[in-house]
């Protein structure tokens, strides 16, 4: 249940159209679903107004396919699962015929969000191919949560011609993703000439010196840029969530 349905309720038991009883049932349930091995925070969609997002990496495929099917049931928002391993993302697509799989990023939409106007202007922006699976994970999920999203992909420092003249989408952005493996210089350079808030992914991308993506994560969060925040390595599902919590409290 999402907040909006839960003011729509306590109002149709204000104006009498429905019973205080019949709202303690649709309330009833508790916030925790335990399926033995895992218990689902079912009522964080009340809470942040998006349902717990299925981290499917490490799991048992029979215990995604379980999650995600008490989720479905018991949320009506944007329902997704991360770090999906290919067999993983065979066995949902058969229970959940109308989901959408994208393998470069490694999710699985089993539901997005279903409103009509875009959330906001997200534009998300990569150094190169190798970062393409961060930065489609930080693209697809913001999708999912109806932001329009914008690509510009394979402009990192090493031809800083690229970035510059594509420049333009970046004035226009309400907020922008940077996706940087090496030692991560692009997030400054993009937080140089934006306005727009900048949150910088650093990726494991990059030689023996690069520590698996702390080099990035170091140079990110010792930008001389302002205005740049940094998420962990590799987490462009948690860039997603911060636009977009950004964007809804901008628009409320």
């Amino acid at each position: 249940m999402q907040p909006e349905e839960a003011k729509e309720l306590l109002v149709r038991v204000q104006q009498g159209v429905i019973s205080v009883d019949e709202a303690m049932l649709a309330l009833r349930r508790l916030p925790i679903e335990d399926l033995g091995f895992a218990r689902l925070d079912v009522h964080r969609e009340l809470r942040q107004g998006m349902p717990e997002a299925i981290y499917a990496e490490g799991k048992e495929t029979h215990q995604t396919v379980a999650i995600a099917r008490r989720t479905m049931e018991r949320t009506t928002g944007p329902v997704i699962a991360t770090r999906v391993p290919p067999a993983t993302a065979e066995a949902l697509l058969e229970a959940f015929p109308d989901a959408l799989h994208h393998a470069v990023a490694r999710l699985v939409i089993l539901r997005a969000d279903a409103g009509q106007e875009p959330r906001g202007l997200l534009v998300v922006v990569n150094a190169g191919t190798s970062d393409l699976p961060v930065s489609e994970e930080a693209a697809v999920v913001a999708e999912a949560m109806g932001i329009k999203v914008e690509r510009m992909n394979d402009v990192g420092v090493a031809g800083l011609h690229r970035v510059l003249e594509a420049q333009d989408a970046l004035h226009e952005a309400d907020v922008v993703v940077v996706v940087a493996g090496m030692e991560g210089a692009l997030a400054s350079i993009v937080g140089g000439l934006t306005s727009a808030p900048v949150v910088a992914v650093p990726t494991s991308v990059g030689y023996g010196a690069s520590f698996d993506g702390l080099a990035a994560l170091l140079g990110m969060l010792t930008s001389c840029a302002a205005g740049i925040v940094v998420c962990n390595i590799d987490n462009g599902f948690g860039a997603a969530m911060f636009a977009l919590k950004l964007l809804r409290k901008r628009s409320q």
